[in-house]
């Protein structure tokens, strides 16, 4: 029988101590989001629906980066017991300078777009959580003005290789001037991706006002706010601002792409240099011999070749392939720290985040990056103290299992049929 008895009120008062409210409205909801997915519905509810499509989309059916994702939370991790890690290292050592977590700060075309701050934001939470931060020669804040936020911090710089060649040239030049460290020549776009959510939803660059935008922007006038109050939208790099993305691409870039343009680029550029948008073995290995300082495995985000290879999946044997002097990043679904944990069992070096930040961006500026720094990083922490490990360097491939949904058909399964 339970003994019942009057509530007592110094019981009771102790029961009711209410949180104090936070009037920061910015504060308020990124305090809220405990994953990069509650960024990622933020962003949605604040972006019109034209810039948060070009974020979040992807090629055609969206099946590579559908799978890429896939391919993260197909992982089965193998924990040690009675390994205290109570204080874990996540530092780096990459490219010849550290990092304080295992990921930088991906290239991203049209940033401004998404939220006004654009790189600025980027570069300046990269600078303060001692991360490398990636412009992009599509971005919308020039390479002085990226220098100008993260002055002390590591700055690289993502080329892609244009019909007129002198344009990528002055830009290798102007990046090194600005004391750039490292720059990510660009091989998977010589042509743009079909992205349809961009074609559907009629968007360019910069967005042009029609019935449907104004009723979209209903809802959401401090984007517009922002747009209409701040700078022109333009490419900071680029002369050509006009048309749709798919357009401006064709127009700038060259499938001609070859060899002999990274040999240029390679004597115009002090730094290192990686080789980033890399799908197969053959290519990692040719690469390595040719002398370059590293690649990052990367299906563009799922934005270029649809069904490409998962980076995450080939992960492994290019490592083996290309020995373990040889720096390898990846990129494409990073969506959790624990993704970022795997990557390194599994062999990589780095990894670079691109949606993930840009999700926070548009949830709240510069704040909403230095939150989806600190997720990632509260995440990467924790993953490794229940595996039992105290530093990045402790990870190894027995760490992680490889969950396979997709398992390519054989040859001699070919020839039955």
């Amino acid at each position: 029988m339970v003994q019942r008895q009057l509530p007592n009120p110094a019981e009771l008062l102790e029961l009711m101590k209410f949180k104090k409210p936070e009037l920061d409205g910015r504060k308020r909801r990124l305090d809220a989001a405990l994953t990069i997915d509650d960024l990622r519905r933020i962003a949605q509810r604040r972006t019109p629906k034209a810039a948060f499509d070009y974020t979040d989309g992807a090629a055609e059916g969206e099946l590579s980066l559908t799978r890429a994702r896939q391919a993260f939370q197909d992982v089965e991790f193998h924990p040690g017991i009675l390994k205290p890690a109570p204080d874990v290292d996540t530092s780096v050592e990459i490219l010849g300078g550290s990092s304080a977590l295992p990921f930088g700060i991906a290239p991203t075309g049209f940033t401004r777009l998404m939220q006004t701050e654009g790189e600025i934001a980027g570069a300046g939470a990269a600078a303060a959580a001692g991360i490398p931060f990636t412009l992009s020669t599509l971005g919308t804040t020039s390479i002085e003005g990226v220098k100008a936020a993260n002055p002390h911090g590591r700055n690289w710089f993502q080329l892609y290789v244009m019909r007129d060649r002198e344009i990528s040239y002055e830009l290798t030049r102007r990046a090194a001037a600005a004391g750039f460290d490292t720059l990510h020549f660009t091989v998977d776009t010589p042509v743009a991706g079909a992205r349809l959510r961009d074609k559907r939803n009629g968007f360019s660059i910069p967005p042009q006002l029609t019935l449907g935008t104004i009723i979209n922007a209903i809802p959401r006038p401090w984007w517009w706010f922002d747009f209409l109050t701040t700078p022109k939208l333009e490419f900071a790099s680029l002369s050509t601002t006009g048309g749709t993305v798919g357009e401006l691409l064709d127009a700038a870039m060259d499938p001609t792409i070859s060899y002999d343009d990274l040999a240029v680029i390679r004597d115009l550029w002090p730094g290192k240099i990686v080789i980033k948008g890399v799908q197969n073995v053959e290519d990692s290995v040719r690469l390595k011999d040719a002398g370059v300082d590293g690649i990052v495995l990367s299906n563009h985000g799922g934005r270029q070749l649809d069904r490409a290879p998962i980076p995450f999946h080939l992960l492994p044997t290019v490592r083996q392939a290309v020995g373990e002097d040889f720096t390898v990043m990846i990129d494409t679904g990073i969506m959790n720290g624990a993704d970022i944990v795997a990557s390194v069992a599994l062999g990589a070096d780095f990894t670079l985040i691109g949606r993930a930040y840009l999700y926070g961006l548009m949830a709240g500026g510069r704040q909403g990056v230095d939150r989806t720094i600190d997720i990632l990083r509260t995440e990467i922490e924790r993953t490794m103290r229940l595996l039992g490990v105290a530093s990045l360097a402790e990870l190894t491939p027995a760490h992680v299992t490889q969950l396979t949904r997709l398992a390519p058909v054989s040859m001699s399964e070919k020839l039955r049929v």
